[in-house]
């Protein structure tokens, strides 16, 4: 090959650089297609050329690996990710908050110490990471949560958003009735007649919600008065006595209905006040 031809392909030939761009879009193209394995492998790419975006590489490799329901794997590296002392505050904030959640759900496996991680981070000096950790200990149950109690009411105390106040006030209900009725915000609240369905819809390691809605008890209590007689007769057999429901529920005041999570990692909560 003549030295001109040997020119005209490098010159038509992608460089370094251009390379690395491809495989950067094609790792977040795949990511958001959920093609999660396919993804890891072109952020292990990412992070192996040592480019602008290798810092961030492990943070993605562990939500791949989390997506993937490898949670061992994905708590390792986020580990990872946040021993290189990531310089976007925000991206390591959300790698703690998801080592917080995967940790809970190998604790509640049976895996015990796992829950040194998520303790941690109730000493975090980020309010956001030591909320989150507090929320995750108090859905532990009462024994586990009790430690999360001076968190959540500092967050009474503190916190401006009212949904994330929602969620402390629910957690203290969880795990020490008590300790919100100490706060001066739960006997106010408990003599109150409940007013309010409220379901927030939270995204894996979110603090925030993704979905907020309130809806007036008076109607959902107007649309279950509405329901057909096959569907009252369907929830009788089920054991719950249709006619007398919202009286009960109304009776209970403020009490959490639901707090379920989906396949996703999302958590769903549903609860009246």
């Amino acid at each position: 090959m003549s030295w001109i031809a040997a020119a005209a392909l490098v010159a038509i030939l992608p460089g370094p650089a251009a390379i690395y761009q491809d495989t950067l879009r094609e790792a977040k193209a795949l990511f958001f297609d959920r093609e999660y394995a396919s993804a890891r492998d072109a952020w292990n790419r990412i992070r192996e050329a040592e480019g602008p975006e290798s810092d961030v590489a492990l943070y993605w490799i562990g939500r791949c690996s989390e997506s993937l329901d490898q949670p061992r794997r994905a708590l390792r590296e986020y580990g990872e990710f946040l021993e290189q002392k990531p310089r976007d505050r925000a991206l390591a904030e959300e790698a703690l908050t998801r080592r917080f959640a995967l940790a809970a759900h190998l604790f509640e496996d049976g895996e015990t110490e796992r829950l040194q991680i998520v303790r941690r981070g109730l000493r975090h000096p980020s309010p956001k990471v030591r909320y989150f950790a507090a929320f995750e200990m108090a859905a532990l149950g009462p024994e586990v949560g009790r430690e999360a109690v001076p968190v959540l009411k500092e967050i009474l105390r503190e916190e401006e958003d009212p949904d994330i106040v929602d969620r402390a006030q629910l957690a203290l209900l969880r795990v020490d009735r008590g300790a919100l009725e100490e706060s001066g915000d739960g006997s106010r609240r408990a003599s109150e007649e409940p007013r309010w369905i409220k379901l927030r819809i939270f995204a894996s390691g979110a603090s925030k919600p993704e979905v907020s809605l309130n809806l007036p008890l008076a109607l959902a209590e107007l649309l279950f008065d509405s329901l057909p007689d096959d569907a009252r007769a369907a929830l009788r057999a089920r054991g719950y006595d249709s006619d007398s429901f919202w009286e009960q529920l109304k009776r209970q005041g403020r009490t959490e209905i639901i707090d379920i999570e989906g396949d996703d990692g999302e958590k769903i909560r549903i609860w009246i006040e």
